[in-house]
């Protein structure tokens, strides 16, 4: 069956600062929660960082000119907080803009549309020491930010992103303490829920005001495709109740204007959720989005627990820590899906990218849709040649780019795909253990290599048609 795509669509790549840019210590940088929580021993595997990475910041003009050389249509990448305004608070540093104003004028000379995302998980260490996302004013903070970053940047880039995966802020880095800042606490991990939340909307408003017309705000979700492990009504309810905790505590307040009911009532052991203030959810959804965009790897499946049954599972990106990110959850249980597993163990199945885009089309009706992060980590290695083969990572994409061509046509309005990722990069608790880029990164030389998937990646942007992937 031939997979083709309409002229117009998008065929992009996804990096995130800190698992790229390195430069730490430059510019007038200062720490955020990653670089503290790095250096923090034995929270991230071999005790790597992302001092260096893969030295984006140094090699972003060669790193442009392979997107070119690969044909991408977009490159959505992130801001650092603490590389723009180094406390979290006051004026911005030149520097820092300077550098984002020579990646995104290097971008547009080679044709290539920015798509930029002010927060993917590098909050100021100073903000976090003065109380974090648990806390309200951290959320005024990311709208001063923002508007920092729009009066700099606005005149030349038209697709904006606030948030990426708040649901990894919120429960990773305040639930299980997987990610940085570690703190395992359920009442901090909601309250933070709810801040990141509230950041979307200042932050949205804030884009809005600065902003030239036309110019489009968006957010980045990380929705769960939750499957109960059998028909059973216990299991159903399992579902129902890690929906709500995955996907409905954002997308509720974001398109709904409420938290759903449930949610409050199954953790009112944890919080009356007093930290939500009048007027608060009419601020989330002040600013309507122009685009949605979904982040999708891997499908969840739960059960109603029993005695001897596996956990709460740590969720996206991270190793465990003992401590479950799903806050009045203990009656559920985590199964691991059957089928083909990528090397961070999550089941290849992408039937699921296909169901969370027909869900989010009924329930953000009118709102364009972008899948904004996909892909696969595998083992890579350089054969004798110095290629890169990584023939299930091409299939992995055929399989998931099909899945979304089904989605449009049963109705879905997507514009684009963003591949995770370009690079191999830091890969946040897992430091360099993991390669999810279509491009090899060679650590100690910073060679880049593209693999297969960037050659096949490339013809599939250049013809708008899916190449054949290799058998399996």
């Amino acid at each position: 069956m031939t997979v083709t795509f309409p002229p117009g669509f998008l065929w992009g790549a996804a990096t995130a600062a800190y698992q790229i840019e390195g430069a730490a210590r430059e510019g007038g940088r200062t720490p955020s929660i990653w670089d503290t929580f790095s250096h923090t021993p034995g929270k991230v595997l071999a005790g790597d960082t992302g001092d260096v990475a893969a030295d984006h910041f140094h090699r972003y003009r060669d790193d442009v000119a392979l997107m070119a050389e690969l044909g991408l249509d977009s490159y959505r990448f992130s801001v650092s907080w603490p590389r723009v305004q180094p406390t979290g608070r006051g004026p911005a540093d030149r520097r820092g803009l300077d550098f984002y104003r020579r990646l995104v004028d290097e971008l547009l000379a080679h044709g290539i549309k920015p798509m930029l995302t002010l927060y993917h998980w590098d909050l100021p260490q100073e903000l976090e020491d003065a109380g974090g996302w648990p806390a309200r004013d951290t959320a005024h903070r990311f709208a001063e930010y923002a508007k920092l970053v729009a009066d700099a940047l606005g005149d030349r880039v038209e697709m904006w992103t606030t948030l990426n995966e708040p649901w990894c802020s919120a429960f990773l880095g305040y639930g299980s303490g997987q990610h940085a800042p570690g703190i395992q606490d359920d009442l901090a991990a909601l309250r933070a829920a709810h801040h990141l939340n509230l950041a979307h909307g200042l932050g949205a408003q804030a884009l809005r005001a600065a902003l030239p017309p036309r110019r489009q705000i968006a957010i980045a979700l990380n929705p769960a495709v939750v499957r109960p492990l059998t028909p059973s009504p216990e299991d159903a309810d399992a579902a129902r109740r890690i929906d709500a905790l995955a996907n409905r505590v954002f997308s509720g307040p974001l398109l709904q204007g409420a938290y759903p009911a449930d949610l409050v009532e199954d953790t009112a052991a944890i919080t009356d959720w007093s930290f939500v203030r009048d007027g608060d959810l009419a601020e989330i959804g002040r600013v309507p989005l122009d685009l949605l965009g979904l982040n999708y790897y891997a499908p969840t499946v739960v059960s109603a627990a029993s005695p001897d049954g596996p956990r709460a599972g740590g969720g996206k990106d991270g190793h465990g820590t003992g401590h479950s990110p799903w806050p009045a959850a203990g009656s559920v249980d985590f199964h691991q899906p059957p089928g083909e597993t990528t090397a961070m163990e999550w089941t290849v199945d992408a039937t699921g990218l296909r169901d969370v885009l027909l869900r989010y089309t009924e329930e953000a009706p009118g709102v364009p849709l972008l899948v904004t992060e996909n892909g696969a980590a595998y083992d890579d290695k350089p054969g004798p040649n110095g290629e890169v083969h990584d023939p299930d990572r091409v299939r992995y994409l055929h399989g998931h780019l099909t899945a979304l061509a089904e989605a449009v046509a049963a109705g879905a309005d997507v514009r684009g795909y963003y591949l995770w990722s370009l690079l191999d990069n830091f890969e946040w608790s897992f430091g360099y253990s993991k390669r999810f880029g279509a491009v090899y990164v060679d650590y100690e030389s910073q060679a880049r290599v593209p693999k297969t998937s960037a050659r096949w990646y490339a013809e599939a942007a250049r013809t708008g048609t899916l190449p054949e992937p290799p058998p399996a």
